[in-house]
This record gives structure tokens, sequence and C-alpha cells, in this order.
């Protein structure tokens, strides 16, 4: 056995250039077993070498031999190699930390903290800088360099022949070995910075690992190069051939496409992509904007949605085929996969297979490839074409795993979820319609609408090769308005362009295009120029409608060859209508595949086939005449495959197809004639029906492809009033076939649009339309080019009254081109801009307008963005416009209301009567205007100029400043002001920071206003509000005075006022030293009626005041101190108001509800302010001739009523003047409460009426009762009533003596009650009447009443119970 000892860093380095070994000794020392990495490492290497010598690890010659433990020391370093090989290295090193030395300076700050760097790093040579970096970290010691080196093999792109002798030779020290002998069992980490990885973790850094990793990117490389290579193959061989003008087209156009969702790119303008129709084909500058997505994270899926012949198919294709070319670049690799073949398939795939299986196989490692497909993911796109298209629909909740087998639907959706190859680009075209569930809501949706004008030219000039031919085609095309618009759609498009090409050619200007009414008859005429000159082959034209039906009701787009007989397919590929190639039904299952050029022209020859073939009868017919809906929505339906067949079958229909037709049945025009009365009979049932809206616009195409005008006007009439489209899509086609239609009506419609996607252009079908009278659109995708091609139709729309643009996303653009059309519609009764996020610029461009627009009734311009400057221009806009009633602004709302004055009105209609009517423009002149800016951030400066707007303008209706910034200046301002600015109603300055001391300022303010009938401030719940009556001048009342007594009481002031204020200060925390101020504040008040200071704080101590203050506020109405927290003290000091407040008539005061009214007679009052003289009430007391005495009332409830406050009341009413009528009620009154309020009546002179109500009395009371009449001769009436009511009667000092009258009834009074009843009695001189009736006297009762009788001076009547309950016996003098 031959040895060879070498050392460990000169056997790595040079390990490439050692040729094959006999033995190759490895030693077991420190170094492998404290580095297994290493040890791998080395393993791989000599492995690698054993492959290359092509050594059998069997021979004898090739050993790798591993001496035991003892023999370590064999391993010997040579010190020559080993300084050599460190130069070389540190070479190396220095050079890869040049490229980076951000990196190293960052690390050098990391492991020198407290080290100065400034000075010593400053070297202008970067190579000797980093040179200076690293003596630094070196002289740190072994163990902070032994670190660092391991952060550069793990944290920098480190080749591997350079790894792996950095860690050999300074990735371990001496140390290491010593710890080792004495057993310590050192960990690798131990070593490391807080924060650092483990070296050997990172298995990536491994000689394995990276060779794996390089070649699996050289395999990925190899395959994602053999991608663009097979597409730039398969597209660089659809040329067109000879007789197949349908092949893959060489003229295509950029569509107009339009964001829907808010995932659209930033830089795409109004979330438009309009592309360049004038640009070179190839520079598709905005396809690139499908994939500028907001979205950073989750799926990022997007889903084109278009209706037939829009372009999904050529744009996918194109995607794919710019890709191929290099100018995606973004994308490493693209699958393009269509559902139509994809439904073939009915095994189940994973990923890989669908991948590679389906579209293209690796040439090697599809492992590997599929591996760097997942790493690099946000580098692939995946299109499907065709969603609308599947066969078999798939669940929205899966419950297998996102690895295993699935359909093909399921890998689309598992893709979208992001379950499958997260991160990748996914994209999928469908017709607009019933989405599946699969599609996740976060999908970007993009809607096509083809094309506009201006691509139509761009796209005739590219067909037609010469100058001539071109403005032929053009010509023919705007001359036919229904051709044209059919162009929007690119595969009509095409087809029309097609037919032209051999039409134009010896025909007359416009016979080309007369022959192109409708979309059918292009097909038609399509299939006529393809067919051999002067013979239409009846028979293959016929075949291929039977397949083309066939496959329609089973669900089938592609074909296989046993699907289609041999001359039938010769005949379909000769003409081009039909395509062939390669469908795999299986991994490694492959067969020919045949297919219609488009589904639509599938559609055309399966309605073919129903109209001419015999074997499809009448009833068959009409049963395939029917209408889908296509809502936008998100469901487990699927879109069938014969949306389109009952429109080719309403245009095969038309009179015009009947000799085709005849001819191709073979069968004369009378047999053809009933099959089309099938048709247009099945459209007439249909149009009796009450239809959503996507049918109703599938109607209005078929109706309008039968070329019936009958049928159309039968339509036309069957058509509701009112017209809702909400939330699905609609074209320019759609509207123009809608247009169509209302052309023969002759009542006005409604059109009401909203959340319907809409093509930009849609409008501009609706020109001319003059049976619309409201047309409103609330969607959010109106732009400005929607808002162009509106204004230009507007103008032509003469019977249009109401027009909504809402929701949209107009900008100053749009806008300005929707001002200039607007005066050209002088009918328009109302607009709404409502929701369009309008700024100041668009708002005042918009209301400059109104003069123009003489019939105009509303303007709604609500959630726009307006500053408060703009807002001051709308109010003076407001003030200077005529015919402006009312300025709405609040948090949401800006609407103009107006009314346009009668004489224009009357001249539009063409009156020369009343056109010159002088008093109508005078009430013109006097209009009333109402202002109402609520919650607009108004300040002081900014009222200072509205009250210079609104004095120069016309009558106030009211004004509403409510919700803003005024604070007590600014209310002070507009209150002082409204004296001037003819407010007729209200004057509203509620939640705007008034103060208390504001509301003494307020006062002030409108202490001088003749108008002001009422102020309510409520600082609690932040109301100011103002209400005004109307002006003199506008009141005309006769002002009458009446000469009355100077000892009225009651003085006539000497100058009525117009009306008297009432004042309300409720919930302002009004407290007992407030209320000189507010007084002296209310005290130059003009009269003032009613004050109102309920739920204050006022307290006893503050009503005591207020008795004070009372006298200098002049003769009020009313005073309500209610919830003020008064007690009985209280209302005893205001009882003393009767006396020094000749005004105060009635005081009531409830304890339980704290309600506290004081209040004189407010019916003589008004009428004595009108100069009239009232009626006198029943009972009113006279002093001499022409006077009379008022009656007063004080009312006590809910309280608690003692004898000593009792007495206390009593003595506060001795002063009060009378007739004075006192009604006191309680729960309980004691008979001590009771006797303390009878003995003080005889000291109350005025008393003219005691009423005690609701409350119990004990069973003595009657006798007290009694009494009273001896006590009090004053006393008229005693009535006790249930021991609950009492009421007494009182003569007046005036009045003559008379008879007294007792009723004492339901008292519970017994036998033993007679007796000391008829003694008190016997005390009163005149008893006239006594009621004892409903009483339990009894038959000893009655008796004993008849043996006490005598004694009881009784002139009058007695009346007494009997035994029988309800009876009484009547005893009368």
């Amino acid at each position: 056995m031959t040895t060879k000892v070498i050392s460990w860093s000169q056997f790595l380095s040079n390990m490439n250039r050692l040729g094959p070994l006999v033995h190759i000794i490895l030693f077991p020392g420190p170094r492998l077993k404290e580095q297994p990495r290493s040890g791998i490492l080395l393993a791989t290497v000599l492995e690698e070498k054993r492959e290359q010598a092509e050594l059998s690890p069997s021979s004898p010659d090739s050993q790798l031999t591993c001496l035991p433990g003892p023999c370590r020391a064999g391993l010997l370093m040579d010190p020559i190699s080993l300084q050599l090989g460190t130069e070389n290295l540190c070479g190396c090193l220095v050079r890869l930390l040049s490229k980076d030395p951000e990196w190293l300076s960052a690390k050098v700050k990391f492991f020198l903290p407290n080290m100065d760097l400034g000075s010593g790093d400053q070297s202008p040579d970067p190579t000797h800088r980093v040179i200076q970096q690293l003596n630094k970290l070196h002289t740190q010691g072994q163990s902070t360099w032994q670190e660092f080196i391991h952060c550069v093999c793990m944290e920098l792109d480190v080749p591997l022949d350079l790894e792996v002798p950095l860690l050999s030779t300074w990735g371990h020290g001496d140390d290491f070995s010593r710890q080792l002998e004495v057993g310590e069992e050192s960990q690798p980490d131990s070593q490391l910075h807080p924060g650092l990885k483990r070296p050997h973790q990172s298995c990536g850094s491994s000689p394995r690992s990276k060779q794996c990793k390089k070649q699996q990117q050289e395999l990925a490389k190899r395959y994602l190069q053999l991608l663009r290579t097979s597409a730039r193959q398969r597209y660089a061989n659809r040329t067109p051939r000879p007789g197949q003008p349908l092949a893959f087209p060489q003229v295509y156009i950029p569509p107009i496409l339009q964001w829907s969702r808010a995932s659209a790119p930033f830089d795409t303008q109004e979330g438009a992509i309009t592309g360049d129709p004038k640009a070179e084909d190839g520079s598709d500058v905005n396809i690139r904007d499908l994939f500028n997505t907001k979205a950073n994270r989750g799926p990022r899926v997007t889903v084109l949605l278009g209706k037939a012949g829009m372009g999904k198919t050529t744009l996918a294709h194109r995607l794919c085929q710019k890709w191929a070319d290099g100018q995606l670049d973004r994308f490493q690799a693209l699958f393009l996969f269509e559902f139509r073949q994809l439904n073939v398939i009915t095994d189940f795939l994973t990923l890989p297979q669908l991948l590679f299986d389906l579209y293209l196989r690796p040439e090697a490692g599809p492992e590997a490839v599929f591996q760097y497909l997942k790493e690099n993911a946000n580098g692939i796109l995946l299109i499907f074409d065709g969603l609308d298209e599947v066969f078999h629909p798939c669940s929205s909740k899966e419950t297998a795993g996102p690895e295993d087998p699935a359909s093909a639907l399921t890998l689309f959706s598992r893709l979208c979820r992001g379950t499958l190859l997260p991160g990748c680009w996914v994209m999928a075209t469908s017709r607009p319609g019933k989405l599946p569930a699969c599609l996740p809501t976060e999908a970007a949706t993009v809607h096509m609408w083809g094309f506009d004008g201006r691509r139509v030219e761009e796209y005739v000039g590219r067909f037609f090769s010469n100058q001539p031919s071109q403005e032929a085609a053009l010509a023919e095309l705007r001359a036919n308005r229904r051709l044209w618009s059919m162009c929007a759609v690119p595969a009509l498009c095409r087809v029309a362009c097609l037919c032209l090409y051999h039409l134009l050619p010896g025909s007359s200007p416009g016979q080309s295009a007369a022959l192109l009414p409708t979309m059918t008859q292009n097909y038609v005429q399509m299939v006529l120029t393809l067919s051999p000159r002067g013979f239409l082959p009846a028979e293959s034209l016929l075949g291929l409608g039977e397949v083309a039906l066939r496959g329609l009701e089973t669900g089938k787009v592609i074909f296989s060859a046993g699907d289609i007989p041999p001359p039938v397919m010769a005949f379909g590929a000769a003409l081009g209508l039909m395509t062939s190639f390669c469908v795999c039904t299986g991994p490694g299952h492959q067969e020919t595949g045949y297919a219609f050029t488009h589904l639509s022209l599938q559609e055309f020859f399966a309605a073919l086939h129903l109209m001419a073939s015999p074997e499809v009868d009448k009833d068959t017919l009409s049963q395939h005449v029917t209408l889908t809906s296509r809502w936008v929505q998100r469901t487990k339906a699927r879109l069938g495959l014969l949306d389109h067949l009952p429109t080719f079958l309403a245009g095969l229909a038309s009179c015009a197809c009947r000799p085709f037709l005849s001819l191709l049945a073979q069968r004369d025009e009378a047999w053809v004639g009933t099959k089309q009365a099938a048709v247009v009979q099945a459209l007439r049932k249909l149009a009796t029906r009450r239809l959503t809206g996507p049918k109703l616009v599938e109607l209005c195409h078929c109706v309008g492809e039968t070329q019936v005008a009958e049928l159309a006007g039968f339509t036309a009439q069957s058509l509701p009033h009112q017209m809702p489209f909400h939330n699905f899509l609609l074209t320019y086609a759609d509207l123009a076939a809608l247009t169509n239609i209302l052309g023969h009506r002759d009542a006005p419609i409604h059109l009401d649009f909203e959340g319907c996607p809409l093509e930009p252009r849609c409008p501009e079908a609706l020109a001319g339309c003059g049976q619309v009278e409201n047309l409103s659109f609330k969607s959010r995708k109106c732009g400005d080019a929607f808002a162009e091609a509106l204004s230009r139709s507007l103008p032509t729309m003469g019977s249009l009254k109401k027009l909504g643009l809402a929701g949209s996303k107009i900008t100053a653009q749009g806008i300005s081109h929707l001002v200039q059309a607007l005066p050209l519609c002088p009918q328009l009764e109302e607009i709404s801009f409502r929701d369009n996020q309008l700024k100041d610029w668009e708002v005042l461009n918009i209301v400059k307008v109104l003069p123009c627009l003489p019939r105009l009734q509303k303007l709604d311009l609500s959630l726009s963005n307006v500053s408060v400057s703009t807002l001051l221009s709308l109010t003076n806009v407001a003030v200077t416009c005529p015919t402006v009633r009312m300025l709405q602004v609040r948090k949401a709302d800006l609407i103009f209301l107006l009314s346009p004055p009668t004489e224009t009105a009357t001249e539009l209609h063409g009156d020369p009567d009343l056109r010159g009517n002088a008093n109508q423009r005078k009430e013109a002149q006097r209009r009333s205007l109402a202002l109402r800016l609520q919650t607009c951030q108004l300040g002081v400066h900014d009222v200072e100029v509205l009250i210079a707007q609104l004095r120069e303008g016309p009558h106030l209706d009211e004004v509403d400043l409510s919700g803003n910034r005024l604070e007590d200046e600014g209310c002070q301002l507009m209150a002082e002001a409204s004296a001037q600015l003819h407010i007729a109603r209200k004057l509203d300055l509620s939640s705007n920071g008034l103060s208390l001391a504001g509301v003494c300022r307020v006062l002030r303010a409108v202490s001088t206003c003749r108008t002001l009938a009422e102020l309510h401030v409520s600082l609690l719940h932040k109301t100011v509000v103002l209400k005004f009556a109307p002006e003199p001048e506008e009141q005309e009342v006769t002002q009458k005075r009446a000469a009355f007594p100077e000892s009225l009481t009651f003085q006539m002031p000497s100058d009525p006022l117009l009306c008297a204020p009432r004042i309300r200060l409720t919930h302002c925390a009004l407290q007992a030293q407030h209320l000189e101020h507010l007084c002296k504040a209310l005290g130059g008040s003009c009269c003032l009626c009613h004050l109102d200071l309920s739920g204050n704080a006022l307290g006893d101590k503050g009503a005591t005041l207020l008795a004070q203050l009372l006298p200098g506020l002049g003769a009020l109405q009313s005073l309500n101190l209610s919830e003020n927290g008064l007690s009985l003290d209280a209302v005893f000091s205001l009882t003393q108001c009767f006396s020094t407040l000749p005004w105060l008539l009635h005081l009531d005061f409830s304890s339980e509800s704290q309600r506290v009214i004081l209040r004189g007679d407010g019916r003589d009052g008004d009428l004595l302010a009108a100069g009239s003289l009232p009626e006198f009430q029943a009972g009113a007391q006279f002093l001499g001739f022409g006077q009379r005495r008022i009656s007063r009332s004080f009312c006590l409830r809910e309280c608690q009523l003692e004898p000593h406050s009792l007495s206390r009341l009593c003595e506060t009413l001795e002063k009060c003047p009378g007739p004075l009528e006192v009604k006191l009620s309680c729960k309980v009154l004691s008979d001590q409460s009771l006797e303390t309020l009878l003995h003080h009546l005889p000291r109350l002179p005025e008393l003219s009426l005691l009423q005690l109500t609701e409350m119990e009395l004990s069973p003595k009371s009657p006798l007290l009762l009694a009494d009273i009449f001896s006590l009090c001769p004053r006393v008229q009436k005693v009535d006790l009533r249930s021991l609950h009511h009492v009421t007494l009667h009182f003569r007046s000092s005036e009045e003559q003596e008379g008879g007294c009258c007792g009723r004492l009834t339901g008292c519970g009074l017994s036998r033993e009650h007679v007796q000391p009843l008829c003694c008190l009695l016997s005390k009163c001189e005149d008893l006239s009447q006594l009621d004892l009736s409903a009483n339990l006297l009894g038959d000893a009762g009655l008796r004993c009443l008849l043996e006490c009788l005598p004694q009881v001076p009784i002139s009058g009547s007695l009346e007494a119970p009997t035994r029988h309950p309800g009876e009484a016996v009547t005893k009368a003098w």
C-alpha cells in the first residue's frame, strides 16, 4: 500500500491537480470532527475525483483509508505550502470584499462598535481601504476573525473554490485541538456573536448543494429558451394561406381596455388602457399595464371580460407572441391554455403534468425545472383562454390537498387562490356572465370594449392595401350608421372588411353597405364571398351547420376526425371556416382536433341548419328562440354555448335572407317564409313578457336583426315606462340596438343605468333618440371619455328633461365637455352630478350654466370636494341668479333648487300675451332664497363675507349655518345682521361653539329686531335657532287703538309691535350668578312675550333672585322655570310675584315632574296687543264702569303638604290680589294639615276657589269640612266626593250674602257621624242644600238624621241615602 501524506490546505486547494491516487489517507482529526461540513465537502471532492478517474469502488487500488485516532499525529502541515496558499487567499478575499464595501463597513462597525473608524478608513484607494479594515478585524483576536470569516461565507456570494479554503484556513483556531484533548465539547455557535447564524446551518453552501443549484439553473435556462423558441416557431408559421382569409390575422389594432376594480395601475389615466391605434404593429405600449396591479401580495389574477368577437383570444396569443419576442421581459415563462382544449382531458392532472405534458416538456430534469419555476413564480404568467367555455364547473370549497391530481379547472382555481405556484401571475379571458366561484374576490377585472371610431378607421386602413380601396371602404362604413356601429366589434369589423373587399369593385357608392345591414347578413355575405363563383355548396354548408348545432347542444367546440364527414371537413378547411390543431387528451396522448375559427361562426352555422334543414320543424325552431341573462356575479353556474344562436336565428328571419335560405334549403320561398314567421312570432311573445335588463337588451338585438318594422314597433310600445339596467355589461352595440327599437316608440321613456360596466363611447349610440325623457348613469366605470361621448349626444336628445351622471370618475376634462353641451339643452329640468368627487374648478364651471338653463329646477352636486372659498362663490351665485330658490350644502349634499319664473316658462311655450307681464317680473324680483350651509367649516371671516353678499340679495326664507365654527363672535354678527337680511322664517346657528357668555351677546344683538318671533338656545343640545315673523308690509294688518281707562290693570304700549318674541334659554347651565347679566340683556328686548329658562341650575337662590328681577323684564305672557331643582321654598318666593307682577295670573308647580310655569292670560294679552276689547269671562268681577278684575290661580301638584308648609303658603297668598283660585294635590292629606288649611282660609279675603284633588282624606275630614261654614262665613259651597276630591267655593267681599250648600257624597258617613255632623251644621246660619247621598247611614242613621234635622237650619233640600244602593230620599222645604 502506497501512502502519501500532504498538508490539509494543500490537499483542499490542489485537489483538482492531483491524479488518481493509489491510496488517500484521511485522518479523523479534530478538524473533521469539529467541522462536519468540511468533511462532507472533502468526501464530495473525493467522490468526484473517483468518478473522473473511472475507478471502481471495489478496486484494491482505490481505497479511502481512515486511520485510527492515535495516528492523527501523522498529519503534518507544510509551512511553505501553507504560507503560499494564505497569500493567494488574502488577495482573493480583498478582491471579493472590494465589490461590496458597504457590507464590509457595516460588519466592521458590528464587530468593532467602540472603535473610531473615521480617520483610518479614508484612503482613496478602495483596495487599500479594504486591507485597512481587515487588519483592524484581525488585530482584535482569533475569535473575532473566525466569526468574520463565517459571515463572509454565509452572507456573500462566495465561489465554491474560495469558500472551502477560507473555512479550512481561517475558520478554525489551534485552540480547538487543545480543547478536544482535554475533553471539552465546544459547540461551534458558542464562539459566535449574538444574532449570527451557525455556519453549518446553511446547507446551501455545500459543494453538492451549490452544484445541484447550478445544474438546476442550467436546466431551467435551457427550458425557458425552449419555451421562447417554440412560441416563435408557432406564431411564425401562422401566415395566411391562399383561400384561408380567416386565418391568424396580420392586422392587429389594440382594443380598448378598461380596469373595473381598485387594482388598476397607478399610471393608467382614468382607468382606461386605450392603446395607440396609430402606433406600428408590435408597439403595444399599454399591454404591459395589464400586469401593473397595485396588489404586491396574494394571488395576482386578472380576468379579461369581453363579449364575443371583441378579440380576447387574439389578445391572449398576442401576449404570448410579444413574450416570445422578448417584449414582456418581466416574465421568464409564459404558458397559454385554452379551456376548449382542456375540456377534452378527462383524467386528473398535477401541475407539472399540465405544464410539461400538455404544453411543452423539458429536454431533461423536469423535477429541477419545476422546482425552479416554484422558486421564481413571480416571473411566471399562465393565461387561460375561454373561461366561459368550461364544461365542468368547480366548487369554491376543496377538500383535497394542493398537490393532489385534479381537473384542469381545479388546477386553475388553485393557481388563482395561491395554493399552487404561489406568487405567479394568472390571466383568464371570458365572456361577461356568471363567472365561476373559483375566482378570488380580489381578482382584477378588465373589460375589453373593442374598437372606437379611430380604431375602425385604422383597421380599415391596414386591411386594404391601396389608398382608393381604403377611402371607398371608409365612405361605405360612414354612410351606414348601423354598419359603422357593428364594426365596434373587431370580429365583425373584419368580416365587414372582408365583404367590402369583394363587393366594392364594380359597385356604386352605398350599394355594398346596403347588403350588410345586420350582423347576420354580414355572415351570409361572407359565406357567399368565400364560396366558388356562381355556386352555393348547399350540402356542405348544411353539413357544417349540423356539426355546429350538434356540438353546441352537447357543449363541444373541438371535434375529432370522426365527428365531421371528410367532404364537410375539406370544405370547411378550404374556405378557412375551420382550423386544425394538435390536442393533448392526456399525458403522452395527442390527436388532431378541429374547431370553427370562432365560436360565433359555429353559432351562425347552427342557426343556418335550424332555418334551412327540412328535418327541423317550426316547434323545434321556436324552442331555440330564447333569451339569456348575463349578470356579472360569482356563482357555480357556467355560460352556455347558445347565447348568440337566437340572434342569428332572428337575423335569418329577415326578408332579405329569404332568397339565400331558399337556395340553401332547395325549397321555395313560401316554405322559408313559414319558418321565418315562426321566429318572428316567438320574438313577439317574448316582447310581451316582463324581462330583466340583460334579456331586454338581447331582445332588442334580435328584433333589430329581423328588420321587421311591425315587430320593432310592437316591441317598442311594449317596453315599460321605467327601464332599469343594473349590474351587467353594456357595449356601444347594445345601446345602438336599444336606440333602434326606441325609434319606433311614441311615449317617453326613462333609462336608468346603475352599476353597469359601460363602454366609454356608449352614449354616442343615444344620439338623436327623442324618446328618452330621463337618463341616469351611476357607475364608477364612467370616466372622461364617457363624458365626452355623452356631451356629443345630449344636444340631439330634444325630449330629455332629467340627466343623471352619478358615482363616476369624471375629472375636469370630462366636465369641460359637459359644460359646453349643457347650454344646448334648454329643456333640462333636473341635473345630477352626485358622487363624482368634483373639485372646486369643476363645480364652479358647472354652476356657470345655471342662467343658460331656463327650465332647470334642481342641480345636484353632492359628494363633491369644495373649499370654503368655493362655497362662498356658490352662495354668490345663489344670490345673483334670479331662478335659484335654495342652496343646500351639508356634509355630503350640495344641491341647488330653482324655480323658473312664470314668464320664462310661458316664453318657452311661445305665448305672446304674457311675455311682457310686469307683475310676473316683479314677482320674480321679489323671490325668497333659502340658504342651508351646514357643517361647512365657516369661520367669522367667512360670515362677514356672507353677510355682505346677503345684504345685496333677495329676501331670505331661511338661513341655516349650523355645524360651523362661528363661535360667539360669528353668532353675534349673524344675529345683528338678521334685522337687515329680511329673513322670513328661520336663522339656525346651532352647533357653532356658542358659550354661555355668547348667549348674552346674542340676546343683546336681537333686542332691536322687530320681526323676531322666537329665540331658542340650548347649550346642552347645541341649539341656537332664531325664528321670525313676516314683515309689517307683508302682514297688512290694520292697527287699531282702543281707549281704556288708566286704572286698567294692563296698560297698552304706546307703539304696539309686530309680535312679542319668545325667548327659550333651555339647558344652558344657567345659575343664580348669571341672572343679573341675563336680565340686563333681556331688558332691552322689545316687548318680551315668553321666557323659558327650563333645564338650568337656578335652584332656590336663583328663583328668589329672579322674582326680584322679573319686574324689570316687562309684561311677559309666560315664564318657564321647570327642571331647575326648585323646592317649595322657591315656589313660595315666586308666589309673592302675584302682588308684584300684574301680568302674572297663573302659577303651576309640580314637585315630581319639576314643572314650574308662571303665565298670564295669553288670549287677553294678544287681544290687548291687537287693540280690541276682550270678552269678559264668566264670574269676572268689576270695579266701576268699564273695569274688571282678572282671576288668578295657584296650582300645587304632587307635593308633600305638611302643616307648616300650608301655613307658609297661606301667609304668602294673603297679599295676593284676587279673585284667587288655589288648587292643591298630593297623595295623602292628614287631618292636621287639613285643619291647618281650613283655619287659614278666613285670612284669604281674595280666595274664590279651593280645590283639593287626587289625594286621600281621612274619615274625619267631612266633619272638619262641615265646620268651615262657621269658621269662614264666605264659604258658599263645600263639595266632598269619595274622600278624594274637595272643592270649596267662596263669595267675594262685594257679593251679597246667600244660602250655603254642602255636598258630602260617598264619604263613608255612618250612623255615629250623623249627630256630630248635624251639630256642626247647626252653626251655619243659612244652609240651603245638603247632600249626603252615597254614604253608609243605613236605616238607623237615617232615623238619627231625621231626629237631628230640626236643629239644622236647612232652607232648601236634603238628599239622604236609602237602604238600596244608588237610591236616595229627597226632602224639600
